[in-house]
């Protein structure tokens, strides 16, 4: 049995997902329905859930604001929204899991199906990253979770120095390794800063703070410090160049 908490500031929504869960999820049990942040942290503190649904925009204090606010962190977190939104992107950076109202039962079944499978100690680091970026003012500081084979990596950002495509997978390549992730390259266009990484080509996503040098060409080559020598598209070129010169 999981235990469960709702935070949502609209009954509708609310009770809709709890119906929901009680209809399709036997294995739930719902300890509370929270109207706002302050009775869910009281909830929360007080019951200890294994899981939180937690609506991002409440009035008065949003959802982010009461994950800050919180003691304990140790529960697995499904972020619920009306809004596909600037909010998604760190949410996406931390791999947590977010539903778009109204919540469709397949969205849900997955979404639950990766709580089961996932274990406590990784949903406290998701939890930790989402904290950090919140806080952090600076892209440069902030880390982003991507599913690995083994689990999770936790990357900081300005480690990153180039990615490569590789099918639906992405090979990572750090100052300190490289390894591959089940997330598309457009996966990590999206979540990254877009101010430090270029897209030169369509296999290919650079951090401009490790380009050494441009070799001419129809489009030409970017050498990066590691040592990587890569294609740059004849319809990025132009891009690339005005990024590297700022």
């Amino acid at each position: 049995m999981i235990t469960a908490i709702i935070v949502d500031d609209e009954a509708n929504s609310s009770n809709a997902l709890k119906t929901k869960l009680g209809r399709h999820f036997p294995d739930v049990s719902v300890l509370a329905v929270c109207a706002n942040a302050k009775e869910g942290i009281a909830a929360i503190e007080s019951l200890q859930p294994q899981l939180l649904f937690l609506d991002i925009e409440m009035p008065r204090m949003n959802g982010f604001a009461m994950l800050q606010q919180l003691r304990h962190l140790s529960f697995h977190l499904i972020f619920t929204t009306a809004y596909d939104h600037y909010a998604i992107k760190a949410i996406r950076c931390s791999a947590l899991d977010y539903l778009v109202k109204p919540i469709d039962i397949g969205e849900l079944r997955i979404a639950m199906d990766r709580v089961m499978e996932q274990q406590e100690k990784q949903a406290e680091k998701k939890l930790s990253v989402l904290l950090d970026n919140l806080q952090q003012k600076k892209d440069n500081r902030q880390r982003i979770a991507v599913p690995s084979g083994n689990g999770l990596e936790f990357i900081k950002i300005e480690s990153i120095i180039y990615l490569e495509a590789s099918i639906n997978y992405t090979q990572v390549f750090t100052s300190e390794k490289q390894f591959i992730v089940s997330r598309t390259l457009k996966d990590f266009e999206d979540m990254l800063p877009p101010d430090r990484f270029i897209r030169i080509h369509n296999s290919f996503i650079v951090n401009k703070a490790f380009v050494e040098k441009y070799i001419r060409g129809d489009g030409g080559q970017a050498v990066l410090s590691n040592g990587a020598v890569l294609d740059i598209s004849k319809r990025k070129k132009a891009a690339f160049l005005k990024a590297i010169e700022n």
